[in-house]
């Protein structure tokens, strides 16, 4: 179950820490993508914005209710950078088909001007399992250090990771809004450095379309955005794909998730939005 519960969240990039002990994935030198730093010049959010998406799995059941998923920007108390609130929850369904419930809060605090991770507060609650965990990125000795605790037996020692950092990089929450940031077209290759419990991941990405998607704000034109997070030595060590729309307009919200699984088809779609920016006539399909 602790595979389900990571697929679901990181189908829109709620982070997840389950401590399975994977190797770090080093960048595949030969496959021609380039880790690069998205540009962030002109945001297409700003502090107020709260997303929520709905979560639903396909397989004995079609689209059974499994999560609900928040996101809200905010800022530092000095205003110098961006605090994302996430929130993901498990529904009622989940907790009667499977007997299992999760409750997941991370508070990922991103520097304005470059938009890359600084650090990653969470409380992780999955049935009567609970954990306390803090990342710190640190761009001086380019390491990032994995802090997590369980505040039921205060006197067990902490579990630390800690890996090094080779560029900028991003946890699970900040590494989606990096993407929002992003320039794209169809054809886009690139490489996300995401840290994960203290490991650290090089997620190939590609944008690989440009489509009309049905979504709270209408048909509206989306890219598809394909990050590779299943297989050998990656975030989730197993067969599957993820695909993620984002609205080709001024505001980049992801309004759509995908994620094939043994566990079956995981659709996120967006079911909320507030105090997002003012949208910019459609671009015409080309």
């Amino acid at each position: 179950m602790k595979g389900l519960f990571k697929t679901i969240l990181l189908a829109v990039a709620a982070s997840v820490s389950i401590g399975v002990g994977i190797a770090v994935a080093q960048p595949n030198g030969g496959n021609g993508i380039a880790a690069t730093k998205p540009a962030a010049a002109s945001l297409p959010f700003a502090a107020g914005e709260t997303l929520t998406y709905e979560g639903k799995l396909n397989k004995i059941i079609r689209g059974i209710s499994v999560a609900e998923l928040t996101f809200t920007v905010g800022e530092t108390t000095d205003g110098n950078d961006f605090i994302i609130n996430a929130e993901a929850r498990s529904k009622g369904t989940l907790l009667k088909l499977f007997r299992f419930s999760f409750l997941q809060k991370i508070d990922t605090t991103i520097e304005r001007d470059g938009f890359y991770a600084q650090k990653t507060v969470k409380l992780d609650v999955q049935k009567d399992r609970v954990r306390n965990s803090e990342a710190l990125f640190d761009y001086t000795e380019r390491r990032v250090t994995y802090v997590e605790t369980d505040p039921k037996e205060p006197m067990r020692p902490p579990r630390r990771i800690a890996s090094d950092l080779e560029s900028e990089a991003h946890d699970l929450v900040s590494a989606i809004y990096s993407l929002r940031v992003r320039p794209m077209k169809v054809g886009d290759a690139f490489m996300v450095p995401v840290s994960d419990s203290g490991l650290v991941y090089y997620v190939p990405v590609r944008v690989t379309a440009r489509e009309k998607q049905k979504t709270i704000f209408g048909n509206v034109w989306c890219f598809k955005v394909e990050p590779q997070v299943f297989g050998p030595e990656r975030m989730i060590e197993r067969e599957g794909s993820m695909e993620i729309w984002i609205t080709d307009d001024a505001r980049r919200i992801p309004v759509r998730s995908r994620v094939k699984s043994n566990f079956g088809t995981i659709e996120i779609r967006l079911r909320e939005a507030a105090n997002t920016l003012p949208v910019k006539a459609e671009r015409a399909s080309k």
